[in-house]
């Protein structure tokens, strides 16, 4: 079969509406979509008004509604930022048919974009991918979506790696770092969490749709996600145990500092008694109208052994 990349007209007006079909299946492809590309779906099919206004939202939670003729989905994915190592969801909605399926997004899940342009492009790809149905093709979307977020992992846990050594260095202070990447990774869990449900309920609803049995292809994408979903699970607990270590360090390193400048104060403190007392204006034994040597000395030998005898003390008590 062609290829049809529609550039469908309305009032004149381009849309931004591409397809691609094989063997009776059309895939219909709208990226930035605006209130005419929906109102383009709403005069060409009978979707309900309430999915197409969800399509234009970006506050939608992932769900999958059923109906009598169509499936309609969405689920969300995690987009990483490399410059602010800060991730955030982007959500992709899915009209599936018997003989279409329509993805709605915004163009940020490179591995959808990809796979489409390669249906274009590829006779090959356009029959493995639209041969078996709209729920098969529905299945590889979701498989490519769940393989590209391993990278994304990886990143993450190397991340992790460096945290680990900045909370053992006490030359660098690992509080920041530690709070960017717990809040990473707790938007990550239910980014993907979310992910894993609309994929565990897609596998049973989405039968009708396909001309093979899916249920080998559903359980390793399942596979992956539990597996993903795991080692976020697991990256969370670390990162706690982290923010706890570099709390109990810091609070050490704080208490070592505290104890030896209150040592340093009250070995100070009996020369500061006995110099306040001597700095009074009055006459006083071993004062300076004497001017004597002999009493300075005294006054020194004074301090210097009150303030031995308080070191004696402190380390009879093992405080140093």
């Amino acid at each position: 079969m062609a290829v049809r990349e529609a550039e469908v007209k309305d009032r004149d007006n381009q849309l931004n509406v591409e397809s691609v079909e094989w063997n009776g299946l059309t895939w219909i492809n709208i990226e930035k979509p605006t209130k005419r590309e929906i109102d383009y779906l709403a005069k060409n099919y009978s979707f309900h008004p309430m999915d197409l206004d969800d399509c234009l939202s970006e506050r939608q939670r992932p769900k999958v509604d059923v109906y009598k003729d169509y499936i309609f989905l969405i689920f969300h994915f995690s987009i990483w930022n490399r410059a602010t190592r800060i991730s955030r969801h982007d959500q992709v909605s899915v009209f599936v048919g018997e003989k279409y399926l329509i993805t709605v997004h915004d163009g940020q899940l490179k591995t959808l974009v990809g796979l489409f342009r390669q249906c274009q492009t590829d006779e090959g790809a356009r029959q493995q991918n639209l041969g078996n149905g709209s729920g098969y093709l529905l299945y590889r979307i979701l498989d490519r979506t769940v393989d590209a977020y391993f990278p994304i992992l990886d990143k993450v846990l190397a991340w992790m790696n460096d945290v680990e050594d900045i909370v053992f260095d006490e030359r660098v202070s690992a509080a920041q770092e530690l709070s960017v990447l717990r809040r990473d990774i707790i938007t990550q869990r239910r980014i993907l969490n979310s992910l894993r449900a609309v994929t565990n309920e897609t596998e049973t609803k989405i039968k009708r749709f396909t001309k093979i049995d899916l249920t080998v292809q559903f359980g390793d994408v399942m596979d992956h996600l539990n597996k993903i979903c795991d080692t976020l699970d697991e990256a969370k607990e670390t990162i706690e145990v982290f923010k706890d270590t570099d709390y109990v360090l810091s609070t050490e390193r704080l208490n070592i500092i505290m104890r030896v400048l209150t040592i340093a104060g009250t070995v100070i403190l009996p020369s500061i008694v006995v110099s306040s007392i001597y700095g009074m204006n009055i006459p006083l034994p071993g004062g300076i109208e004497r001017g004597s040597l002999q009493a300075f000395l005294f006054l020194l030998a004074i301090m210097l052994v009150v303030s031995g005898a308080m070191l004696y003390a402190f380390h009879r008590r093992h405080w140093i």
